[in-house]
């Protein structure tokens, strides 16, 4: 059995891919305590896994991402942004950031936005005299803000494991979200104000209406899918395939839709796709396992007995998330952590959606956290920045997430509000 814990370690350090790593190791382990009776039935449970409704939202939204992203909307939401918020003190920050908050509405994903927008951003804040870390750090913080404002991958694959309503996940995103950049944006200011950055009236801005106009497409996706979710005119499901629609339109309108670019967009949502997938099987045979042997029921047994219920299990839970979060990958931390650590909170009466809420920002945050937070090393990547500089230049932001992660937990109000003025159902 202790071979196990060995095989599992050398695995992960060569390189080997979560997804076989879990799948293997989790296979040997039926082997090792004798369950082999029941490897015949992991097929089953792997199909009942995947066979979630809500999954179906995720291949179509991370297609609509890639439309649009490869559509060359990255250069109108600068533009936009630039036109509203460049004529401040830091202004080159303030767009960073609310370019975020507009780019969120397309990818879902930080690491994604943290790629698309390092290139762009680092080198041109750099140009107008920022200091390279501070700018990186600003980029690397203002991603997180993807996977919070809808659409959100990461709620699609919270909602199909829980089967909380992805709908309702995607409305309680949205003030969050805002906050998250709003708090960001004042960061920014002070830091602005002391080190005195550029900014002003004077600067080379864009015009405000044809900036707006040119964003207008990029700007409606997130109203439409929202507005698509709130009315009732469509579930998650068919909100992506309006959400694709909508990006093929928008493609058009920047001159960036041909063959090729939907043949790689395509190529690309399946790439993801699949490795989003293959690490849901790999991970329900684990979940499996974890049944057979009782291992849920002695976590909620160990939980009770330091008295650990409501707000202090929250609390515990963001601990847990956050240093998942500095060495996975989300979609892995996800499927990993939810099925062993949800069924105590939700028994507990935490609602679904403020869980969903709370994980899911806290996961985030652990992408910015040294010492290996994935969007960090991506910046650093991409624009030859030093790790563990930049790691120093980000803790100011990083201080302000995790404050708003904490009135997250305290206040359940700020992720239920909205949903419940939709008629959303938050228990």
């Amino acid at each position: 059995m202790w071979a196990i814990p060995i095989i599992f370690i050398i695995l992960l350090i060569s390189g080997t891919a979560f997804a076989y790593l879990m799948g293997a190791v989790s296979v040997l382990t039926f082997v090792a305590v004798g369950k082999t009776q029941f490897l015949s039935v992991l097929p089953q449970r792997i199909f009942a896994q995947l066979d979630v409704f809500a999954f179906m939202a995720m291949p179509l939204f991370i297609l609509t991402a890639e439309i649009m992203s490869r559509a060359g909307v990255t250069r109108s939401l600068i533009d936009f942004a630039m036109a509203m918020v460049g004529r401040f003190r830091g202004g080159l920050g303030h767009v960073n950031i609310l370019t975020s908050v507009f780019f969120a509405g397309i990818s879902g994903s930080a690491i994604a936005d943290s790629a698309a927008l390092s290139r762009t951003f680092v080198p041109e804040m750099k140009a107008r005299g920022y200091d390279p870390y501070y700018a990186g750090a600003i980029t690397a913080a203002s991603s997180m803000i993807g996977p919070i404002i809808p659409p959100s991958i990461i709620m699609i694959i919270y909602g199909g494991l829980t089967g909380a309503s992805v709908a309702a996940l995607f409305v309680a995103g949205v003030i969050p979200g805002l906050l998250l950049a709003a708090g960001l944006m004042l960061v920014n200011a002070f830091i602005a104000k002391a080190k005195n950055h550029p900014g002003g009236a004077s600067d080379d801005l864009p015009r405000f209406l044809p900036s707006l106009i040119n964003a207008g497409p990029a700007l409606c996706l997130p109203v439409v899918i929202l507005g698509s979710l709130v009315l009732g005119l469509a579930t998650p499901t068919e909100g992506s395939a309006i959400a694709v629609l909508f990006a093929l339109l928008a493609g058009q309108f920047y001159n960036g839709l041909n063959r090729k670019m939907l043949m790689d967009a395509l190529e690309a949502t399946a790439r993801m796709t699949g490795t989003i997938f293959i690490i849901l099987a790999a991970i329900s045979v684990l979940g499996y396992l974890a049944g057979q042997l009782g291992w849920s029921q002695a976590l909620a047994s160990w939980v009770e007995s330091f008295g650990l219920t409501g707000t202090r299990y929250l609390f515990f839970l963001v601990v847990i998330f956050l240093i998942a979060g500095m060495f996975m990958d989300t979609p892995v931390a996800l499927t990993l952590l939810i099925p062993l650590f949800a069924p105590q909170a939700l028994d507990q009466g935490i609602s679904p959606i403020q869980l969903g809420i709370v994980l899911c920002f806290n996961l985030c945050v652990g992408l910015i956290t040294p010492p290996l937070g994935k969007c960090l090393v991506v910046v650093a990547a991409l624009t030859s920045l030093n790790y563990w500089r930049l790691a120093y230049a980000v803790l100011p932001f990083i201080i302000v997430q995790v404050l708003l992660l904490l009135a997250l937990v305290y206040w359940p109000e700020i992720s239920l509000t909205l949903p419940r003025l939709f008629g959303f159902s938050v228990t």
